[in-house]
């Protein structure tokens, strides 16, 4: 109720009718008549307009309905302000059509009332797609519109490109297109896709019924894209470098290629000069018919005269099929254009109307061939040029003529009138066709002056062939006679006019121009501008590469001094790169290193450029040389004449690697000076930039092709950017070719893989290039690789070249380069010319075979090219079978060369099948060029070859390098190639560390084989040591029962451990990661190195056995008497304990000691001693040694006899000379020194002794009783040590001595131990110990006192204690070395020689590096030891070790103590016994101490146990401090295992030196079949010398195995042997060259520093140093070392 005339009613909803009654109320309550209205709402406009399925024509809204009563939704599109449509609908969605591409239109939706009022509009908008867009959004191409396709994206490996899987959608169409013409496939414009209902036909499912309307119902093609409108689309999302690689391949295929590319969104088009710039024709015009010349050019800029065709309106005449027909005679026909029926050639083209394509006809020379005596250009509009006047214009002015295909000519025709014709014009029509109108065509000739040449009309009695024979002679008179000729380059400018955009006017690509224009512009005579532009890769890199291999080879080094030889070549090489830093840098290489640091696309545009201009400027220079030489290759007289040709045309040509090759050695140079010169630094940018280069997809010059060298720093460091550049470890796959010259070797590579190695004709490949190609996400897993690294490699020379020069050895360096760097080589071969083959064969079964004996295993391919019969493979069987043959003829000569002839057949080189391992290729061309296509079957034979290649990369067996491991191959590959003996110069650090790896491994797990045997031992040991005792667990009554039981247990066990190693092998080389098959050669080393340490463990464990068993038999008889002796005395104490009692008196402790004196006294002489008789020790020695001697005839027998034993051994071991002198004086020369070999035999002889007497005072310190095994033992280790010393060439007097010697010193020490032992364990002695420990007994027993705590005690510290000592003893020995093994020096021998040999250098010391050369042995012990006290005098290890064995044996004797509780025996002999017997597999109790203890034992046992408890505790505690208290020098004393002598052991190895140095060998494992050491020395410091001079040699093992010096040895009977053949002498030892000049600095510098100490300890005159050794610092002396090593 309201009071005034207005009123607001709220909380109404929208769009509804509302009845409003409203009446009035008087004063005094009376109401009048009530007044009705109806009124609505405001209606709510519609909420949320969505807008989808946005096509070029229609597009659909839908909206949330409006709260409300609406009737229905006004929608209207407005476009400009312009109501276009409006439409009313009652659902809430609609769809427009009828609507323009590429327009944005404005969307009103309003919601109407039943009553027609509207409520307020909500408005959106929205752009209906272009064609294009369209297309492109159905092609999944829209991002790349923007984004522009690179190379690099197209020429990654991916899922696409190995896989068969057929275009299934839209989608598949452009990259099925592009994986086809990458590879020229003739067939790439076949882009059909194979829908879901084509596969399920009615034929497949049995349906056989008559049904003509199905048949008459056949689909149409109106689903499928026109080919045309992918490839426009493809042209339109690639960026310039695809748009040049797809014209170039699709010219190769002979398909039309892109000359004006329409955009229909823009309505402009671009003349495409850019993307046809790398199209280079080679054809022969009928001028040169006869000298069989031919004219090569770019494409763009000859100067051709183009004929062009063109439709007007509609034509009945299919235009693009009649030039097909044109430009193909019958026997050749191909579909230059795509038509109407082609595959989806009448499929409605959508985008590519406007679209001017351009072909070439080419002639041959032949009449009766070509259609055209000379060359023409054929271009072809797409679409009517009524919708097309700007193509049409151009077309008139830039062709000799324009044909127009016509139906029905309109009477006016502007179109043809009114343009400015350069161009003839032709009317071609057809008469048949029922539009036609004769009048119209003659009102249209006449107004365009026409006459009837140049009207072709097709009549009713006119064929196809008739028609086109017709239209070729018209087009040939044009050709013949035309003078307006064009090149596509001049047309940029008729472009221009007309508003034609063209491609390759984007501001980077004409500063790219301007730049490449500037350097090139200067060149006028090619071999001037090299000098003087690029001038360090000339002479002085060519003489620099002469002396990089001199100083390998040392060819020229005659009888000068090596190391003098090689200082001196070091020099000239410092001067040669002082020569090449005095030359600035060239104004050339200025402007190209500023132009190749610009951005991304502006440096890839130059480069481009640059190899434009320069091929331009080869094909004319060097056109004439080639005519040339191949005139001067007719005869083989000419050999001097080709060389210097050869070396013209080489000097001639200019590329762009040219330049990078000079940055190369700009770069090369300037790291000779030093690092803070400014020249250096500003220099250190150049290899980024090239990474950078060859991660954009350019390749990379590896080898020098000139110099046939590899500029080493500047292309490891190019490798090292790149490895920066990329993520962290990507791994890469190696894929090579290797064949003749000239075979496609580069067409191959490109055709595979859709690269682009230089195949132009200016020259052929020189040297190596290597190319990088992603590796897709999705094929990453399978081929394990994130690049493939493709390398092409210049031919092979044939026979007749090869006569030039020394050719042959740069094939072999080449060949075994690139075999090593690759995981699959392809080898081109030629069967139809066996010599050529043989010869190409030699060379690459060579570098096979060198891969395989240094650990690489690369496989191969071979391929036929130019076999195309479908039966080839079956034909060829025979073919295959020769081949294999031939093969293994190469193998053994190989073989033969490399000295490795246990390689008798190519299969033991490389795993290879006849029938897998060749491939058959159909030639190139399907017919005759210039205008022959590529062969289909070449591109699917080559396809079928690259999914093969790149499933065998898949399923290699090695993991993939990664790039620093590959340029880690690359330069040991390269260093070993340069020398004449490859197998035996190879050094690699990839190599080296799987070595070292498997070295480590194999020692972890002898260490742990080892360390079970000692704790097996030990355990075996202390049963036999308690056999006969009371703490024997076993039942065996028996010894030898026990013996054969623990032998038998030892060889089950031994057994198990010689196969896990075996296994353990195996695994370790199946694994895929750490290199492991390059160290596959050393399997069997380390096998039979397994075997061999389970022979040794046997040996040493049975001897061990049969020595503790003897030695406890014959303790066994001793405890039976010390047993009874103790019986008898317990009796008599006890008798006199009971007489003593009886006396009632109470006697003093005086009177008690009287009384058991007596009792003693008379007790020891009533009891029995027969005393023990001694064997004579020195016996049974002679009897061993003459058994030992016995072998070697009667004069050792004869020897043996001249001298007693008792006489042997007493003074020191002389070695004197005279026999041998005698033998051989008048044959010492030279080198040899008779003085030097007799210290070699000293040292020999000391080390032995030395080795032997340690082994006697280990022996004689455990203070047992000797045994026959002990001296069998020493005469073993005599006889191996002589084994290992042959070369020494004693004779059998000097062995006979050396055993005496020994024998003499060992039969004393071990008689006297002998007497020691006896007198320990005499019984009378044992008695009288215990003797007080009797009468305390006695005297507790008589006062009848407690004697548990005492007892307890007793038995602790006399039984327990001693025990557990020995068991820490016996147990701590293996901890040590354990520990001692984690340490990096000793976990192979390798690292130990590095560590002792930094020790030495950075001690400094003369005396030390004498000792390490004359005493090695004896250094390396003393140097072990020391390591071993240096590592645990600071270090709480060792008592840790100790105090966890303590531990163990205190719970194992509480153990024991509970255990025997639980048998409640009541009596407490019986309790102890219990314990022992607990104990008897772990502690030996000692049988004397436990026998006195049991004596007159009253003790209680329940306060024993108590007392025990307490005791062994106490022990433990003490124990602990003593072995606190105690230093490592003592603990070490103690040890039954000696760490310092295990460790020996594992370093020394072999023990043998090298033969010349003596260098100790590092080869893992004990029956490695090849010695080798990392670093060799200054002979001199072997004590070798100069005869007459008697000054010390300075040479170098690793130097003089490769030069022309000669040897003398007794080996060699001394006669004169040359060095590089040592392995004829020495056949078990590798003499590897040294990986580079400074990697013997360590020995130089050390050779240098004490010269006159080595010369004065060796009593000669000091060497001739070289001056370069002088300047050698201690830090570069410690960099060689790691090196040498391959530290890092």
């Amino acid at each position: 109720m309201e009071d005034s005339s207005t009123v607001n009613v709220e909380g109404l909803h929208p769009g509804t009718e509302y009845t409003l009654r409203i009446t009035r109320r008087a004063d005094n309550g009376n109401q009048s008549e009530a007044a009705t209205v109806s009124v609505f709402t405001e209606p709510s406009p519609p909420v949320q307009i969505t807008v989808y399925q946005v096509s070029s024509e229609s597009l659909s809204l839908r909206w949330d309905t409006p709260a409300g009563e609406v009737e229905s939704y006004i929608v209207t599109c407005c476009s400009e302000e312009e109501t276009v449509q409006e439409l009313m609908t009652d659902t809430n969605s609609l769809t427009l059509s009828s609507l323009r591409p590429g327009v944005r239109y404005s969307l009103h939706v309003s919601a109407q009332l039943k009553n027609g009022r509207r409520s307020t509009p909500t408005v959106t908008s929205a752009h209906t797609k272009t064609h294009l867009r369209i297309l492109l959004e159905d092609l999944g191409m829209e991002q790349h519109y923007t984004e522009k396709l690179s190379l690099s994206t197209i020429l990654q490996i991916d899922e696409k490109t190995i896989t068969d899987e057929l275009v299934k959608c839209y989608s598949d169409l452009p990259w099925y297109f592009l994986k086809k013409l990458m590879m020229v496939n003739v067939t790439a414009r076949n882009v059909k896709y194979t829908s879901e209902c084509d596969s399920n036909c009615d034929a497949a499912s049995g349906n056989t019924e008559l049904d003509l309307n199905n048949l008459v119902d056949s689909p149409n093609s109106g689903d499928m894209l026109n080919p045309l409108d992918i490839i426009t689309a493809l042209f339109l999302c690639s960026d310039g470098f695809v748009q040049q690689e797809m014209a170039l391949k699709m010219s190769m295929c002979q398909f039309s290629v892109p000359l004006l590319l329409p955009n229909c969104d823009t309505k402009q088009c671009t003349l495409m000069l850019w993307a046809m710039r790398d199209i280079v024709k080679k054809y022969r015009p009928q001028s040169l018919s006869e000298s069989k010349g031919f004219v090569e050019d770019r494409i763009v800029l000859s100067d051709l005269p183009m004929i062009s065709f063109v439709r007007l309106g509609e034509c009945s005449l299919s235009k693009s099929e009649i030039l097909n027909k044109l430009l193909s005679n019958s026997q050749q026909y191909h579909d230059t254009f795509v038509h109407h029926d082609m595959d989806c050639g009448d499929s409605p083209r959508r985008i590519s109307n406007g679209l001017v394509e351009i072909t070439w006809y080419l002639p041959c020379g032949n009449k009766n061939m070509d259609l055209f005596s000379e060359p023409v250009a054929v271009a072809n509009l797409r679409g009517d040029i009524a919708s097309f006047e700007t193509q049409y214009s151009f077309l008139c002015q830039t062709s000799a003529a324009v044909f127009v295909f016509f139906d029905n000519l309109d009477f006016e025709c502007m179109l043809l009138t009114n343009q400015h014709h350069k161009a003839q014009i032709f009317l071609v029509g057809n008469h048949q066709s029922k539009s036609f109108h004769l009048d119209a065509l003659e009102k249209v000739a006449t107004k365009l002056g026409l006459t009837n040449n140049n009207i072709i009309l097709k009549t009713k009695r006119m064929n196809d062939a008739d028609f086109v024979t017709k239209l070729r002679k018209t087009v040939s008179d044009v050709v013949e006679n035309s003078k307006m000729k064009m090149p596509i380059e001049q047309m940029a400018g008729i472009a221009h006019e007309l508003g034609i955009l063209v491609d390759e006017n984007s501001s980077e690509c004409q500063t790219a121009k301007k730049h490449a224009d500037a350097i090139t512009a200067e060149i006028q005579d090619t071999l001037k501008y090299k000098e003087d532009q690029l001038p360090l890769q000339g002479q002085i890199w060519k003489e620099l590469t002469c002396l990089e291999k001199e100083e390998i080879r040392l060819r020229k080094a005659g009888s000068e001094n090596i190391e003098e030889y090689k200082s001196d070549l070091q020099v000239q090489k410092q001067k040669l790169r002082q020569k090449q830093n005095s030359y600035d840098i060239s104004n050339a290489m200025t402007c190209f290193i500023n132009a190749i640091s610009s951005p991304g696309i502006e440096r890839c545009y130059f480069l481009k450029w640059m190899r434009i201009n320069l091929d331009n400027l080869s094909r004319e220079k060097l056109s004439d040389l080639r005519d040339q030489y191949k005139k001067k290759c007719k005869s083989s007289e000419n050999k001097a004449e080709i060389k210097d040709i050869d070396r013209k045309l080489s000097n001639s040509s200019l590329g762009t690697e040219h330049f990078f090759r000079e940055m190369g050695q700009i770069y090369e140079a300037s790291v000779s000076l030093p690092e803070t010169d400014p020249s250096r630094q500003q220099l250190q940018h150049l290899p980024k930039l090239c990474a950078e280069l060859l991660l954009d997809g350019f390749p990379l010059e590896i080898v020098d092709g000139d110099a046939s060298n590899i500029p080493l720093r500047w292309v490891s460091d190019v490798l090292s950017q790149l490895n920066a550049l990329v993520s962290p470890k990507s791994k890469i796959l190696v894929v090579t070719v290797l064949g003749v010259q000239s075979t496609g070797k580069s067409t191959l590579l490109n055709t595979m893989f859709g690269v682009q190695f230089a195949v132009s004709s200016g020259r052929c490949t020189r040297g190596a290039f290597m190319l990088l190609i992603r590796v897709n996400e999705d094929v990453k897993k399978v081929l394990k690789c994130d690049f493939m690294v493709i390398i092409d490699t210049e031919g092979l020379k044939s026979p007749e070249l090869a006569q030039l020069d020394d050719s042959h050895e740069h094939d072999n360096e080449l060949a075994t380069l690139v075999v090593g760097l690759s995981d699959i080589t392809i080898i081109n071969v030629a069967m139809e010319n066996s010599t050529e083959m043989k010869d190409i064969l030699q060379i690459v079964v060579h570098a096979f075979l060198r891969m395989k004996e240094i650990g690489k295993k690369p496989k191969c391919q071979f391929v036929h090219q130019n076999v195309s019969d479908v039966s080839a493979h079956e034909k060829n069987l025979r073919d295959r079978e020769l081949l294999l043959q031939q093969l293994n003829e190469m193998t053994q000569a190989a073989a033969k060369m490399e000295k490795k002839e246990e390689n008798q057949s190519f299969t033991d080189v490389m795993e290879y099948s006849p029938d897998t391992g060749n491939w058959y290729i159909p030639g190139l061309w399907n017919g005759n060029p210039p205008m022959a296509p590529v062969n289909a079957g070449y591109s699917e034979a080559v396809y079928e070859l690259k999914k093969n290649i790149i499933q065998m990369l898949g399923n290699c067996e090695a993991s993939a390098n990664d790039i620093s491991e590959f340029t880690e191959w690359m330069t040991s590959l390269w260093n070993a190639v340069k020398h004449e003996n490859f197998i035996f110069s190879f050094r690699n650090s990839l190599v080296a560390d799987a070595y070292m790896r498997l070295c480590t491994e194999f020692n972890k797990w002898e260490w742990e084989f080892k360390k079970e045997m000692y704790t097996w031992v030990t355990k075996a040991e202390t049963q036999i040591s308690n056999f006969g005792t009371v703490a024997v667990k076993s039942k065996t009554p028996d010894m030898r029962e026990l013996l054969t039981c623990l032998k038998s247990e030892a060889c089950t066990l031994l057994s198990t451990w010689e196969t896990k190693l075996l296994e353990n092998l195996t695994q370790y080389f199946k694994q895929t990661g750490g290199h492991v098959y390059l160290v596959e050669g050393y399997k069997e080393d380390f096998a039979n190195s397994a075997r061999c340490l389970r022979r040794e463990m046997e040996s040493s464990v049975f001897n061990q056995l049969k020595a503790a068993a003897d030695i406890r038999q014959g303790m066994v008889k001793l405890d039976s008497i010390k047993k009874n002796h103790t019986k008898e005395l317990e009796g008599r104490v006890c008798a006199l304990v009971e007489e003593c009692r009886k006396k009632k008196v109470k006697m003093t402790d005086k009177e008690l000691d009287k009384e058991f004196d007596k009792m003693w006294t008379k007790t020891v002489e009533e009891l029995s001693f027969s005393k023990q008789k001694a064997t004579d020790v020195c016996t049974n020695v002679f009897h061993y040694l003459r058994t030992n001697l016995s072998c070697r005839g009667s004069c050792a027998m004869e020897l043996l006899t001249q001298k007693s034993l008792k006489d042997c051994g007493l003074g020191p071991f002389k070695y004197t000379a005279e026999g041998i002198f005698n033998r051989f004086k008048d044959k010492v020369t030279g080198l040899f020194n008779i003085q030097s070999h007799t210290m070699d035999v000293q040292n020999m002889s000391d080390s032995i002794i030395a080795a032997c007497t340690q082994f006697m005072n280990e022996r004689v310190e455990r203070k047992s009783n000797y045994h026959d095994t002990y001296i069998q033992e020493i005469l073993r280790m005599i006889d191996e040590r002589l084994q290992n010393n042959q070369d020494l060439n004693l004779g059998i007097d000097f062995e006979v001595s050396l055993k005496q010697h020994i024998c003499g010193v060992a039969a004393r020490k071990f008689q006297k131990m002998h007497k020691d032992f006896i007198h320990v364990n005499d019984p009378y002695r044992c008695l009288n110990q215990n003797k007080e420990k009797f009468r305390a007994d006695f005297k507790d027993v008589f006062h009848e006192r407690d004697q548990c705590q005492k007892k307890a005690e007793e038995f602790t510290n006399r039984c327990l204690k001693p025990a557990v000592e020995e068991f820490v003893n016996r147990s701590l020995g293996p901890d040590i070395i354990g520990e001692m093994l984690t340490c990096q020096q000793f976990s192979t021998r390798m690292f130990f020689q590095y560590s002792i040999l930094l020790d030495l250098l950075s001690k400094d010391d003369f005396e030390n590096y004498l000792s390490y050369i004359s005493s090695y042995e004896d250094y390396v012990k003393k140097w072990t030891l020391s390591q071993i006290i240096k590592h645990f005098s600071n270090s709480s290890t060792v008592f840790e070790f100790e105090n966890q064995h303590v531990q163990s044996s205190i719970n194992s004797i509480n153990t024991a103590i509970n255990k025997a509780k639980m048998e409640k025996s009541g009596n407490l002999k019986t309790f102890v016994e219990d314990i022992c017997k607990e104990l008897g597999d772990k502690l030996v109790i000692s049988q004397d101490a436990l026998g006195a203890f049991m004596i007159l034992n009253n003790a209680d046992q329940e306060q024993f146990v108590h007392w025990l408890t307490v005791s062994v505790n106490e022990m433990g505690q003490a124990l602990r401090d003593t072995f606190q208290k105690s230093n490592i020098q003592t603990k070490l004393e103690n040890l039954h295992v000696k760490p310092q002598n295990e460790l020996f052991t594992r370093v020394i190895g072999c023990g043998e030196q090298c033969p010349f140095c003596k260098a100790p060998c590092e080869a893992g494992g004990k029956a490695h079949t090849e010695h080798w050491t990392s670093l060799h020395r200054s002979q001199g410091l072997g004590r070798t010398r100069f005869k007459d001079s008697q000054k010390l040699v300075v040479d170098i093992c690793s130097s003089v195995v490769v030069s022309d010096a000669l040897f003398s040895s007794f080996r060699t009977l001394f006669k004169w042997h040359p060095f590089k053949h040592y392995r004829e002498i020495y056949p078990d030892w590798r003499i590897t060259p040294d990986g580079s000049l400074e990697a013997s600095d360590y020995w130089k510098y050390i050779m240098a520093k004490f010269n006159n100490e080595f010369a004065k300890a060796y009593n000669a005159n000091p060497a001739n140093i070289p001056s370069s050794w002088k300047k050698i610092k201690p830090k570069k002396a410690e960099a060689s070392l790691e090196e040498s090593f391959q530290i890092n």
